[in-house]
């Protein structure tokens, strides 16, 4: 399957690979940092003792994912040498400084503060450990900034040069790190953030109140989240729209293969569902609303939206991947809000607890998050192709002058060695999570991960067919 397949489509598939392992870690430690954050500081005011043990219940799984964030992490930096030397020596006067100064501020915050966090709350007072939360949380936000400013420059460069080597050279700090697209970028990432964990910290209470609806713990939780979703998912939907209307202004073919548009339109239609095809520059079977696609894309219901016939075919980014994935991020999207919003009625009828059906829905949502955040991703990435940096560098002129099976070969071995190491993290947090997560609650031996098949009770089980010779 491998054999016809260049060094450039390999050393795509590893970063594409390593980062998508990459990006889950975050996008759950963020929002789960802040959460600690939250809880301690509730049990300091209140002194109810659920909010201290809901505390220690995700501090367990907050060590394991922050650190294999980090080892994550750290292996997409080593590629940027090993299979994309090029792009790093082109664009390392901008952007090495960018990421040197994620790790001298955020990663030496959180390290610095971490040990504390996680060791010494019966060492030092009940302010400084809370303090030490705190700043692990502000460390978290401050390496996204670094992290989404370096990203959303490769989308919309700005505040650059150009040397006699054909490097980029930084002309203005103020327009690299605050380029047009990294504000957007970054408000979108962290609700995002913020939703995967509320969505998964609501799934482990919705698990543990099907099995006991008594439990505080699990109540606090799941209120907790809920309320998470039903505020922040509507104002993921406002940020998006914005993000959505500053990519039209700077990638506009992007935004062409994310709604599946070839041609030019004015009053252009919404394609829900359709069947991009690139060698006949048409979105076959498509399924449209009239004038819709312009209204939420120009803001006007006869706003003008380009297509991709506007840019030579070698320009064009992969449609199909991008067309799909964007659909997958909206439509995931979409049902947390409505997960917010039947909350917020089962809540002002007083069955929030003890609605086994919204229970089951709540513990299936868990994985959604981290679904709605790759597809994200992709649809940036993916999109943003041909170019590692948008308009300017190109992806075939960005990889190291590599053969084909030494690429291969290191991607062969991230795969076995991804899938043992952080299977078994995986395997270790959703233990923690099947766990009760109140401290004076007798223990339940459970397995991994019933959390799932709680769900997946609910569901009738299929008639065995017959065999048939």
């Amino acid at each position: 399957m491998f054999e016809s397949l260049d060094a450039l489509t390999l050393a795509r598939l590893q970063f594409a690979f390593t980062v998508c392992f990459h990006i889950i870690f975050p996008a759950f430690s963020i929002g789960l940092a802040s959460y600690l954050a939250v809880l301690e500081g509730l049990h300091l005011k209140t002194g109810r003792q659920v909010y201290s043990d809901l505390f220690n219940y995700w501090i367990k799984i907050f060590a394991v994912v922050f650190g294999m964030g980090v080892v994550s992490g750290l292996v997409m930096s080593y590629q940027f040498g090993t299979n994309w030397s090029v792009f790093s020596d082109k664009i390392g006067p901008v952007l090495g400084p960018v990421i040197g100064y994620e790790v001298l501020t955020a990663f030496f915050l959180e390290a610095g503060f971490l040990g504390v966090m996680l060791f010494g709350r019966q060492r030092v007072g009940p302010g400084l450990h809370y303090f030490s939360t705190l700043m692990v949380a502000v460390g978290t936000l401050i390496s996204a900034f670094w992290i989404l400013s370096a990203n959303s420059w490769m989308q919309t460069p700005a505040g650059y040069g150009i040397n006699d080597q054909g490097q980029f050279i930084t002309e203005s700090w103020m327009e690299v790190i605050f380029n047009p697209s990294f504000p957007y970028r970054l408000v979108h990432m962290v609700l995002a953030a913020y939703l995967t964990t509320s969505f998964v910290v609501g799934a482990v209470g919705a698990y543990h109140l099907l099995r006991t609806p008594e439990n505080t713990g699990a109540r606090v939780m799941f209120s907790m989240a809920m309320w998470m979703a039903t505020l922040v998912a509507p104002i993921q939907i406002i940020a998006g729209d914005f993000h959505g209307l500053n990519t039209i202004e700077h990638q506009p073919a992007k935004v062409a293969a994310m709604e599946g548009h070839f041609d030019s339109h004015e009053g252009a239609p919404l394609i829900l569902f359709g069947m991009p095809d690139m060698e006949a520059a048409e979105t076959r079977y498509a399924l449209e609303i009239p004038k819709l696609g312009s209204l939420i894309l120009t803001h006007h219901i006869d706003g003008k939206v380009r297509g991709l016939k506007e840019w030579p075919r070698e320009d064009w980014p992969p449609v199909p991947i991008v067309f799909w994935s964007f659909r997958i991020m909206v439509a995931l999207g979409m049902l947390m809000a409505l997960t917010g919003i039947i909350s917020l009625f089962l809540r002002a009828r007083g069955r929030l607890y003890n609605q086994p059906a919204f229970l089951r829905l709540a513990t299936w949502m868990a994985p959604t998050g981290f679904i709605a955040v790759l597809a994200g991703w992709i649809t940036t990435e993916v999109g943003r192709q041909p170019y590692t940096v948008y308009g300017l560098l190109r992806t075939s002129e960005s990889v190291s002058p590599i053969a084909a099976p030494g690429v291969f070969g290191s991607l062969l071995a991230f795969v076995v060695v991804y899938i043992a190491v952080f299977g078994a993290g995986v395997f270790y947090v959703l233990r923690k999570m099947s766990a009760p997560p109140v401290d004076n609650e007798p223990a339940i031996e459970t397995g991994v991960p019933e959390m799932v098949a709680a769900a997946a009770a609910s569901i009738p089980s299929p008639k065995p067919k017959s065999a048939e010779g």
